[in-house]
C-alpha cells in the first residue's frame, strides 16, 4: 500500500476562506489547501486548520475560541500527525492594533511555532515534519480607506523580508503569497476567490519539492 503524505495547512482568515465581500467562506475547492492538494495529484492530503482572527503568539480574550497559535498549535500536531509537512501561514492578524501592530512581532512569533512543530513529542519520535513559512499578502487601501482592524499597510510590507530572513535562520522553506495575489479592495485584508485559488496553485511546485526531499 502506497504511503499517503500528509500536509497541515495552519493559518488564520486566509486559510479559512472568508470572502472578504460576504464574511462568509468561500467554496471548499476554491480554498488554497483545496487547491493545493488537488495540484499534488493523490500524492498527499491537505489538512484544513484556518481559524479567523489566529495570531502567531498572542492571546485575544475577547474572541470566541483561543486565537494563540502557540497554545493551538500542538494540538494541531497531536491530532493530524504523522505529518510529512506544516505549512504556516499567519501574521495578518498580528498587525492589529490591540497585538502591537508591527511585523516584527509576528516574526518572533513565528520563530516559536518553528521550534514548537519541531520539538513535539511525535509518534514515532523520528517523524518531525518539514517547515514552510507563508508571508501573507501586503494589506491594502479599501473602499473606507484604511485596510480592516486599523492594519498598517508599510507594517504588511515588511512580512516578505522577514520572514524570508527567518526561513534561512531557522533552515525551513518559505514562499511569499504575495508574489501572486493581492488583498481585496473590499476589506483590505481578506482574499476573493481568484487570490485564494492563485495561492494554492502557486505552492504545488514548492511543495512537491519539499516533499519529494522528506524521507
Amino acid at each position: 500500500m502506497t504511503y499517503v503524505k500528509q500536509i497541515l495547512a495552519y493559518g488564520d482568515s486566509l486559510t479559512w476562506g472568508a470572502d472578504p465581500v460576504t464574511a462568509l467562506r468561500h467554496t471548499y475547492e476554491d480554498l488554497w489547501p483545496s487547491m493545493l492538494e488537488a495540484g499534488l495529484n493523490g500524492a498527499a492530503r491537505v489538512i484544513h486548520d484556518g481559524l479567523g482572527g489566529r495570531t502567531t503568539c498572542f492571546d485575544d480574550h475577547a474572541a470566541p475560541s483561543c486565537r494563540n497559535a502557540v497554545k493551538t498549535l500542538p494540538v494541531a500536531l497531536g491530532s493530524h500527525m504523522p505529518l510529512d509537512l506544516v505549512i504556516l501561514f499567519l501574521g495578518t492578524n498580528d498587525l492589529k492594533a490591540i497585538h502591537g501592530g508591527v511585523a516584527i512581532g509576528a516574526q518572533a512569533g513565528m520563530r516559536r511555532l518553528i521550534q514548537i512543530v519541531r520539538s513535539y513529542p511525535y509518534k514515532p519520535a523520528n517523524a518531525v515534519p518539514e517547515v514552510l513559512i507563508v508571508a501573507p499578502p501586503p494589506c491594502a487601501p479599501s473602499r473606507n480607506g484604511p485596510p480592516n482592524g486599523g492594519r498598517r499597510i508599510e507594517e504588511s510590507l515588511a512580512f516578505s523580508g522577514l520572514y524570508a530572513a527567518l526561513a534561512q535562520e531557522m533552515g525551513c522553506a518559505f514562499f511569499d503569497a504575495g508574489m501572486v495575489a493581492q488583498a481585496s479592495p473590499e476589506d483590505g485584508v481578506h482574499l476573493d476567490r481568484e487570490a485564494t485559488r492563485a495561492i494554492g496553485g502557486a505552492l504545488v511546485g514548492p511543495v512537491k519539492a519539499i516533499l519529494a526531499r522528506h524521507v
